[in-house]
């Protein structure tokens, strides 16, 4: 997923903005960022809000895509296509670029 990330932002000048829905929020608008930060347990993104609130989540590579790094609140991943997941966590909702692999090898 790091390798799609790089790629979207490279594609949109280095613009580090994803689209997000804080809790409670219709719609979705491009005003959060993502940052990535490699640690011995793997790549942690910290999906900042507007509001200066933020998400840490922890890319894996068992087919789940990411999960919550830290906190009791379980990160919810739904493949939206378009080479994009959505992650669902404390009533906030991010768009996040990925590499979505079919299951089964297909």
């Amino acid at each position: 997923m790091s390798n799609a990330i790089d790629n979207a932002q490279a594609a949109a000048g280095g613009d580090d903005r994803i689209e997000c829905a804080a809790a409670g929020a219709a719609t979705f608008a491009r005003d959060c960022t993502v940052e990535r930060t490699e640690l011995a347990e793997g790549l942690i993104l910290t999906v900042r809000r507007p509001d200066n609130g933020f998400h840490r989540l922890l890319v894996v590579k068992d087919g789940r895509g990411v999960i919550a790094a830290d906190g009791a609140e379980e990160a919810k991943v739904t493949v939206i296509g378009d080479g994009r997941i959505e992650v669902a966590i404390g009533g906030d909702r991010y768009r996040l670029p990925a590499t979505v692999k079919a299951r089964g090898g297909k």
